[in-house]
C-alpha cells in the first residue's frame, strides 16, 4: 500500500549558513559598526546580542530574511522576549522541529475529517499516511499544504 510520512525537520547546515550570512551582513552595515552586535548559534537556538532593544528588532528581521532565502520555513521560529539591562540586550530565537503530540493529533484529525480514502496514524514525531491510490495521497499532501498548522511540514519516505 502506498504511504508517506509527514515530518517537521530542519537542515542544520542551512541554519548555520543563514546565521553566518546574517553575521557577515551585520559586520558590513554602517548602523551596526563597532556595536558588538552578533548572532550565536547553539544547536537549534540562535541568540541575538546587541546594545539596545531596537537593534534586536532589526537583527531579527535580518535573520528572518536570511533563513527564508536558505529555504528554512519561518513558521518554526519561536521568538522569546528580549532581555535588556543598562549595558546590553539579548534575545533568543528557538528553531522548533519535530511534530509534537497536539500538532500530530490535529493533522490526523484533519485527514480523518476529510473525505479522502486515506488513514493517518501518529508515530512518535511523525505522522504516517497510508492509502490505496497514489492520487489520494497526493490529495492529502495538498490538503496539508493548505491547512493552517503551527509547524513546518515536509513530506518524505513516499512509497508506492
Amino acid at each position: 500500500m502506498p504511504s508517506f510520512d509527514v515530518v517537521s525537520e530542519l537542515d542544520s547546515h542551512e541554519v548555520a549558513n543563514a546565521v553566518d550570512q546574517a553575521n557577515r551582513e551585520l559586520a558590513q552595515r554602517f548602523d551596526f559598526k563597532d556595536t558588538g552586535a552578533r548572532y550565536e548559534l547553539a544547536e537549534f537556538t540562535v541568540t541575538l546580542h546587541a546594545q539596545v532593544e531596537f537593534q534586536l528588532k532589526q537583527m531579527l528581521e535580518i535573520l528572518k530574511v536570511r533563513l527564508g532565502k536558505r529555504g528554512v520555513d519561518l513558521v518554526c521560529l519561536e521568538v522569546k522576549d528580549p532581555l535588556t539591562n543598562l549595558a546590553a540586550a539579548r534575545q533568543e530565537v528557538i528553531l522548533r522541529q519535530g511534530i509534537d503530540q497536539d500538532s500530530g493529533r490535529k493533522i490526523t484529525r484533519l485527514i480523518k475529517d476529510s473525505t479522502l480514502k486515506v488513514q493517518a496514524s501518529l508515530q512518535g514525531d511523525k505522522v504516517r499516511i497510508v492509502g490505496k491510490k497514489r492520487d489520494d495521497l497526493q490529495a492529502a499532501m495538498a490538503l496539508l499544504r493548505g491547512a493552517k498548522v503551527e509547524v513546518a511540514l515536509q513530506f518524505n519516505n513516499f512509497r508506492d
